[in-house]
């Protein structure tokens, strides 16, 4: 049978798997399952502002999606590529760090001494804290969530909690490491950029810096290129062949992007739980040796040594999430119970029937990168504006125009951006939004080109 390669992206609140297939006309999807993590957890140790995930039930939601996929078809598989949420660690005691035993569709394995994965989304390291620290050499400008920011706030906080682990990585770096058996982790610049001290230029960690502040340097991960191939399967895997290649953990923004770019003139813009807007910046570019600290604007290190200047806003469906959740406990206080999967539907509705709304919502509730002090805020309330269709609608443009502030249309023109690919679990499921989006860019916007990591992880082999 063809070629089978296996894409894989273990994502904030889902894992999802992809079976992608060589055609005469280029790769296609085979087959595909997701699963949803529910990995939260509650972390008492790390203030009221962290954000933990619980990897045990990360790596179930994989078995179980591996576990769903045909047979037949993972027999066939040769290469295994890999992405997930950036910034995020895990730690990890290298030779116990998980289990392998045998599960109804082969031998699988299970995370064993594996601390919890601290997401992108943690609030621990606060201003203050990361103006303590020592000024990366880096264009990338350090954020909480950071992996090494981090690893500096376990460091100072709970030392002794470093002590129980030897390695660590993002939670993609985990999986690639425990199915090749790396003895060290091996991590992809994407993912190194993406936890600050590193220098993309010389594709190395801010060893020097780090080593004089006391940082554990021996946890930091060997770094590779995106693209190359980190080892092989050491033993079958849900009927996966033994020695298949594993590549490289990738970013899970690169990959989305990865799976719908096709074009240097398209733009991508994303909004599911947090919003991007992206573009391939020209070939040969480099980002500068420092960043602007108010700089709205990233430069991700993608494929080939190319970049993207990203626009990642911190606000995106979750925002949405957060109104509807408020609704509802609006609602339950007032003696209702109402479904938050019922409030959606019904909000966009009146939303639709608001085509104007002079109500002005500012919807950074979970601040911004580059402004971390910056929340959100409404103004312009005027008495008749005051229904759920309006604020909905105020709500939705906020959110476009808020990464149009960010990344805005001179700039994209500029670029030479003539079309915006519009992707998205947010998108797809909200008309206002996409309204929104039409009205505020002078681009024609081409959705269901659907950005997807596993697929794009898929791809890159």
């Amino acid at each position: 049978g063809p070629t089978c390669v296996l894409g894989i992206d273990l994502g904030t609140t889902s894992v999802k798997a992809a079976l992608v297939t060589g055609t005469e006309r280029g790769l296609a999807l085979a087959q595909s399952c997701s699963r949803e993590t529910q990995a939260h957890s509650d972390s008492p140790g790390a203030a009221p502002q962290g954000m933990e995930q619980d990897v045990q039930k990360i790596i179930r939601a994989l078995n179980e999606c591996l576990g769903a996929l045909p047979q037949q078809q993972l027999q066939q598989v040769t290469h295994i590529g890999i992405s997930g949420q950036m910034h995020g660690v895990v730690f990890w005691k290298s030779d116990k760090a998980c289990k392998w035993s045998e599960s109804g569709t082969g031998p699988a394995f299970e995370p064993d001494k594996v601390s919890p994965l601290v997401t992108w989304q943690d609030g621990r390291c606060s201003p203050t804290f990361l103006a303590s620290l020592p000024l990366p050499q880096s264009h990338v400008s350090l954020a909480t969530g950071f992996g090494c920011a981090t690893i500096y706030w376990y460091l100072k906080n709970s030392p002794d909690f470093l002590k129980a682990y030897d390695a660590a990585g993002t939670i993609q770096d985990y999986v690639v490491a425990m199915l090749c058996d790396l003895k060290k982790p091996l991590m992809s610049v994407q993912n190194a950029a993406s936890w600050g001290y590193f220098n993309c230029r010389n594709k190395s960690w801010n060893t020097d810096i780090l080593k004089k502040s006391g940082f554990p340097v021996h946890l930091l991960p060997e770094v590779g290129d995106p693209g190359s191939i980190a080892g092989r399967t050491t033993c079958a895997w849900h009927g996966i062949p033994k020695g298949a290649k594993v590549g490289i953990a990738l970013g899970d923004f690169q990959c989305s992007v990865y799976s719908c770019l096709t074009e240097r003139t398209d733009a991508v813009l994303n909004i599911s739980t947090s919003a991007q807007l992206t573009i391939s910046m020209p070939l040969g570019f480099q980002p500068p040796e420092a960043p602007e600290p108010s700089s709205a604007v990233t430069y991700f290190p993608y494929f080939n040594g190319d970049y993207l200047a990203v626009a990642a806003s911190l606000n995106g469906g979750n925002v949405l999430a957060t109104f509807v959740g408020m609704v509802a406990q609006w609602a339950q206080e007032l003696g209702f119970q109402v479904q938050e999967s019922a409030i959606y539907p019904r909000i966009i509705q009146a939303a639709l029937a608001q085509k104007h709304s002079k109500l002005s919502v500012h919807p950074t509730i979970f601040g911004e990168r580059h402004l971390p002090e910056l929340l959100a805020s409404v103004s312009s309330i005027g008495a008749s504006e005051l229904s759920l269709g309006h604020v909905t609608r105020a709500l939705c443009r906020g959110l476009v125009e808020n990464l149009c502030s960010m990344l805005p249309v001179q700039h994209l023109q500029g670029l030479g951006v003539r079309r915006l690919l519009g992707s998205g679990s947010a998108l797809a499921r909200n008309e206002v939004l996409r309204q929104e989006v039409e009205r505020i860019f002078p681009f024609p916007v081409v959705y269901g080109k659907d950005v997807d990591a596993a697929v794009g992880a898929a791809m890159v082999m």
